[in-house]
């Protein structure tokens, strides 16, 4: 475990999870499935039966240091990357590669989403560790890819062999983007298509040798940095290199790119909770028409298939809805059908061109 690290990304806004998470709150910060721990919390809880917590580091936006701090109090703040600037997922993924190399040149590490819901963790890490032990051995970038159980249109797909596999790991031929509903049937049926769940496991030499290979510009600017990096200096010339970085994910800038990609086909309970309706799908506590309501309030009448969310000292009356999202955050009430919700992120984008930053 002393050469194994985690980088876990909570840089996001996730704007599609409005009104609930917000600019100043998102969502990694909130109890979003009501069981007393915000996601973060749980991500991090997780990733300690993989190693040990002086391991672990945050990638986050400047703006969230405090909350993470507030959240993981176990965490030193070298142990928390701020980001000046949003420039996408590869940059953050190049600044903790370069910095893990600078420590431990042995260094495999985990990349993983901050607000993702794991609910058989056992299996979890027992996936985790068969990629550990793969990416020890082996130059090769690993994915975890979850085995699809309906044709969902809101993920991205992986592409596998699953003819060359060493102990269950397999070539992955390329990355599909968010398909339409007959292209996603399809995938489903074919049988040679997962989830992309965006949680990556590699060697550090691999990656860094990938940014070298593929995205040149983001390996120049941190290789021209990289020795000032675990010094105190670390955050002035972060601040002043990082937003030269182009604005692009880690699968556009590598994986979709890199000849050494392989996944896990995994089931272990999986959602990235990046909608209302993943919420819906993924909570307990539904009633007999499909309901969930996070309140003891709530009155339904003629109702079914929605999610409730609203606060507990306001009385909710509701009748004659069907498949709708209702959350109420005080300032801001939304009522919109589950079945548009792919929409919300959009509407956010009016939200502020009509009233600015205020409701965001």
């Amino acid at each position: 475990m002393q050469n194994t690290y985690v980088a876990i990304m909570a840089g996001g806004i996730g704007s599609r999870f409005w009104p609930g998470s917000r600019t100043h709150r998102p969502k990694q910060f909130l109890d979003i499935m009501g069981v007393g721990k915000s996601l973060i919390r749980m991500t991090f809880e997780r990733f300690l039966e993989v190693c040990p917590k002086e391991n672990i580091y945050i990638l986050t936006n400047e703006l969230y240091k405090e909350q993470v701090l507030e959240h993981l109090p176990e965490l030193t703040e070298s142990q928390v990357l701020c980001e000046p600037s949003r420039n996408n997922t590869a940059p953050c993924i190049a600044y903790t590669a370069f910095k893990l190399q600078g420590l431990n040149p042995n260094a495999n590490f985990i990349v993983a989403p901050s607000d993702h819901v794991i609910l058989n963790e056992p299996a979890f890490v027992q996936t985790v560790n068969k990629a550990l032990n793969f990416v020890a051995e082996n130059q090769a970038l690993v994915t975890l890819g979850i085995q699809p159980t309906r044709p969902d249109t809101g993920y991205g797909y992986i592409n596998y062999s699953k003819d060359n596999d060493a102990d269950g790991v397999h070539e992955v031929f390329n990355f599909m983007e968010k398909p339409i509903l007959e292209k996603a049937k399809e995938y489903l049926a074919s049988g040679n298509f997962l989830w992309n769940a965006g949680i990556f496991i590699w060697n550090v030499n691999t990656i860094v040798d990938a940014f070298k290979l593929h995205a040149p510009d983001i390996f120049s600017i941190f290789s021209g940095i990289q020795s000032r990096l675990n010094t105190e200096e670390e955050q002035a010339v972060i601040n002043e290199y990082y937003p030269k970085n182009p604005k692009i994910s880690i699968d556009f800038a590598i994986m979709e790119r890199a000849d050494n990609v392989y996944t896990i086909p995994s089931d272990f309970g999986w959602s990235d909770l990046g909608t209302w309706n993943s919420l819906h799908v993924e909570s307990s506590g539904k009633d007999d028409n499909n309901n969930l309501a996070f309140s003891d309030n709530v009155m339904l009448e003629e109702s079914k298939n929605c999610l409730i969310r609203t606060p507990e000292d306001k009385l909710v009356v509701i009748r004659g809805l069907d498949n709708f999202i209702i959350v109420d955050e005080g300032d801001v009430l939304l009522i919109y059908p589950k079945s548009e919700e792919q929409d919300i992120k959009r509407v956010t984008g009016e939200v502020k061109e009509q009233t600015g930053d205020q409701f965001l």
